[in-house]
């Protein structure tokens, strides 16, 4: 669900491939030699185990390094055992000869300008730049399209380590007032203050325990609707569940403490509560039970002087994002009896279902987002995963297409109905974020801001291909390498996948990929089940008791690599964050003779606890609950990472990542895994763990710490996959 009236920085990662299958290459480079100066040396940190059990419905799990998931903050063993790691793990990466050049083209890479989609108000453009290795991005006013560029927010200075950083951030109607979020150390909760635009003066509002929200204004100006959390206990902050979110508004220049309670579900803690204005007209309140796409929606007429929000949606069963308005009629995105998506239009005064007007039927394609801008729909699609954009009218009638450059992803669209001003940004594997204007009455297209390359896009290929997975499905992969790369013996290879949650993994531009591609590497994408790229099918075909066709897939197109003879088993790396980090555990459990390398960044590790901390409850959606479900439990089981370590087996080479203040996936994940698997016989490979300080899940991750993390996993995978350098790189 989207905050029209928030804007966002969001950065992507990833990549690329045509069909088939056929036998494994019979050409395949030889296993890359552990060279005794890198070996030499690498004893684990001895880990405890400590005796815990517990009874699933008669089966009994053993769970020895429970004590690991204790907070690092709090737990001055937990906190000495991640010293120890972290002190073998950089003493191995130090001994990576490729590893000081990678950093210094990374950062080379790095250096260049780069914008975000701006939103006008009042006649002012507000948008985020940054020069090209600041830490965190610097927001920005202008005056007109062609004003002079103006500082209002420069997080940069807040930290001595570059941690702390600017999260959403909203405008006022008429562009007086910015309310922003602030996140530090990675963590998602986040502190909300409020700038006077025409002072550039921080105001006294300041707002505590805020997690999971937007803001966003009232018509008035007056004040913004967000939602929060209660306190959580003293020291638990980053570990505890989160219950009871409420919406709240929040009057300028008063305490937090007096903020109008504006919706709750005292019937439910469980439920998420956030709420957005659309048409600086309609307060939509959204009600979530987790991360599935499927909410109940009240609405309030702020103009009609409605005194509180009135449910028009109920039973969390399907997806709702409100476009826009016409009156009291409402335009919403919906996959309400549409799998792939529609657009229907909702009389307030009548919101019963059998009261909506169709009003753009289901195509052949998933409907990502719609707009409405300058009295027309834009409606943005997935077509193989890559983005088209139609223009409808809102009797529905299709009236043009948004041309853009090529095979890759677009969004933004925003605006207001009697403007015909809206922007977007486009990029694709080999292309950074272009920031273009759009006339949508015209039709005409113009950069508004454009990156200066430092390489030449032409010197890469990209593609499309669908390999068949263990049951037949056709999935689609993207790869992307240089154009003159060798490949008659195959190539180091780094594939990426995520597979959950009804997210699509797009083809979008980012510096590390584009470092992997340089040095010689391949890049490749998979777009397995479990994510949204072909809608609700693809999404309920990955999770649940459907959780293994996700394992499949990813298997299926590292075979289908290696068939091709893109790569071979001594030359593949895989990698994935997040839920992306369960797959790479899992397939290295399942497959651990395919891969030569495997890169899990802060990974749900333990599939039978993960709904214990923090954000965790919410994932039951995708998961399950073996807490509360025998069948859940015993689908989970089969796959958790943690408890499914092959002793015996000979497993490929493992740099786990996490940070000690991620408190959206808690490193206990990360800890239990890596000492079981340490602790287990798995073969010479390398079994390591690299723990980053303040730097949370991901977002708000330093562009210091992002170089010097990344240069750290392309040395590593790099070293195991055979990859030579070029000469003279990184000098």
């Amino acid at each position: 669900m989207k905050n029209k009236n928030t804007l966002f920085l969001g950065s992507a990662l990833f990549l690329l491939a045509a069909c088939g299958g056929g036998e494994e290459a019979t050409t395949e480079a030889a296993a890359p030699e552990v060279s005794e100066e890198v070996i030499v040396g690498l004893t684990y940190p001895e880990t405890k185990t400590v005796e815990q059990t517990d009874d699933f419905y008669g089966t009994i799990v053993s769970d020895p390094y429970r004590w690991l998931e204790d907070d690092v903050r709090e737990s001055e063993e937990v906190a000495e055992w991640v010293e120890a790691q972290n002190a073998v793990t950089y003493a191995y990466l130090d001994t990576l000869p490729m590893r000081d050049s990678i950093k210094a083209r990374m950062t080379e890479l790095w250096d260049y300008e780069k914008f975000s989609i701006p939103t006008e108000e009042g006649g002012k453009y507000f948008y985020r730049r940054n020069d090209g290795l600041q830490n965190q991005y610097v927001f920005y006013v202008q005056e007109g399209l062609n004003g002079e560029p103006r500082v209002l927010i420069d997080p940069n200075g807040w930290a001595t380590d570059g941690a702390t950083a600017l999260s959403a951030t909203s405008v006022s109607p008429g562009g007086e007032y910015v309310a922003y979020s602030i996140q530090d150390g990675g963590s998602d909760w986040r502190t909300v203050k409020v700038l006077n635009v025409e002072s550039g003066e921080t105001m006294d509002d300041s707002l505590e325990w805020v997690k999971f929200s937007g803001l966003s204004w009232h018509p008035s100006g007056e004040g913004f609707y967000y939602s929060r959390f209660p306190a959580p206990e003293e020291g638990a902050a980053f570990q505890s569940l989160n219950f009871d979110q409420k919406l709240y508004f929040h009057k300028l220049g008063t305490d937090q403490a007096e903020d109008a309670l504006v919706f709750e579900r005292a019937d439910n803690p469980e439920i998420g509560v956030s709420g957005y204005v659309v048409d600086k007209r309609f307060l939509i309140v959204v009600n979530s039970l987790g991360t599935d796409d499927a909410y109940e929606i009240a609405v309030q007429d702020l103009e009609a002087g409605e005194t509180e929000p009135t449910m028009i949606i109920e039973g969390f069963e399907d997806d709702y994002s409100f476009i826009g308005a016409e009156g009291r009629t409402l335009f919403v995105r919906t996959n309400r009896n549409a799998p792939k998506g529609r657009v229907v239009a909702i009389d307030l005064d009548n919101p019963l279902e059998e009261n909506w007007t169709e009003v753009i039927p289901e195509y052949g394609t998933v409907l990502v987002d719609v707009s409405y801008v300058g009295g027309k729909l834009i409606a943005e699609y997935l077509k193989d995963v890559a983005t088209t954009v139609l223009l409808f009218s809102t009797e529905g009638e299709e009236i043009g297409e948004v041309e853009l450059p090529g095979l890759g992803t677009a969004g933004g669209f925003e605006g207001a109905k009697d403007n015909a001003e809206t922007f977007y940004s486009y990029s694709s594997f080999d292309r950074p974020s272009t920031i273009y204007r759009y006339d949508v009455e015209t039709g005409e297209t113009e950069e508004f801001k454009a990156p200066e390359l430092t390489f030449n896009p032409d010197d890469y290929v990209v593609e499309q291909v669908f390999y068949p997975s263990k049951d037949g499905r056709e999935i689609p992969m993207f790869i992307a390498h240089k154009k003159d790369l060798d490949l008659s013996k195959g190539a180091p290879t780094h594939l990426y996948g995520y597979g959950g949650f009804n997210i699509s993994i797009r083809p979008s531009f980012d510096v590390t990929t584009l470092a992997w591609m340089e040095m010689g590497g391949v890049h490749a994408l998979a777009n397995i089940r479990g994510g949204g790229e072909y809608g609700r099918e693809w999404h309920d075909e990955g999770r649940l008791a459907n959780k293994q066709n996700v394992f499949d897939d990813f298997i299926a197109a590292g075979e289908y690599l290696i068939a091709q003879g893109t790569t071979s088993k001594d030359q593949l790396a895989i990698r994935g964050r997040s839920n992306g980090g369960l797959l790479v555990g899992a397939v290295t459990n399942q497959r651990p003779d395919l891969f030569a390398a495997a890169l899990p960044q802060v990974g749900v590790m333990d599939m039978l606890r993960f709904n214990k901390f923090t954000a965790g409850r919410y994932w039951t959606d995708d998961y399950g609950n073996p807490s509360e479900s025998e069948s859940d439990f015993k689908v989970n089981y089969a796959y958790s990472p943690y408890h499914n370590i092959k002793d015996g087996a000979e497993y490929p080479a493992v740099l786990v990542t996490t940070a000690d203040t991620d408190d959206r996936v808690v490193p206990g994940h990360s800890f239990k895994y890596i000492a079981a698997l340490q602790a287990a016989e798995t073969g010479p490979a390398p079994k390591l763990i690299r723990i980053e300080t303040r730097a949370g899940h991901g977002s708000g991750k330093p562009t210091d710490k992002i170089i010097e993390e990344f240069a750290d996993m392309w040395a590593f995978i790099g070293y195991h996959t055979g990859l030579e350098l070029p000469e003279g790189y990184g000098e």
